[in-house]
């Protein structure tokens, strides 16, 4: 089922998620919440969605398989990275709750991801250039953070903001 997607202004979007036990992963209510935010995501254009953006305030993101490297699309539920480089570069970003916004963000080149996946499961990855990018968007969504907050030279329709 395709969701609404949750826009700016809204306070959930500057809320940190509830953590997800092994438990609530367990729940067909939050295997559905997973396919259907996976479903929005492609529906939506996305390459990344966290249940914030669906109204949703717990810490579960979905990242599109074509950025991840996996054979299916990655769920980070309960996600946490480090820097494994002092590199950072700097791209335009937009925000599926922010619609028709965009931004230069700088972010960190390779970082270390560890969280559970939709089954509960222990992973930890590395995760480099676009794809650290997008980990690093939708974990600030699950802490509350937009893209706005941190981007520079923040435009709309060509004119800056």
């Amino acid at each position: 089922m395709i969701l609404p997607i949750t826009i700016e202004p809204n306070p959930i979007l500057h809320k940190k998620g509830a953590e997800l036990t092994s438990a609530d992963l367990k729940s067909a209510k939050i295997q559905k919440l997973i396919d259907d935010m996976t479903e929005t995501m492609y529906k939506s254009d996305g390459v990344g969605i966290a249940a914030p953006q669906v109204g949703a305030s717990i810490m579960l993101c979905v990242i599109a398989k074509q950025f991840a490297g996996t054979k299916t699309d990655l769920t980070l539920v309960n996600p946490v990275w480090e820097k494994k480089s002092l590199l950072k570069t700097s791209d335009t970003e937009g925000c599926l709750s922010v619609p028709g916004v965009f931004g230069e963000v700088k972010r960190y080149k390779k970082i270390k991801v560890n969280a559970l996946d939709r089954d509960g499961n222990k992973i930890e990855f590395l995760a480099n250039n676009f794809f650290a990018r997008i980990v690093q968007h939708e974990v600030d969504h699950l802490n509350g953070i937009l893209f706005i907050e941190k981007a520079k030279n923040v435009h709309s329709d060509g004119r800056a903001l």
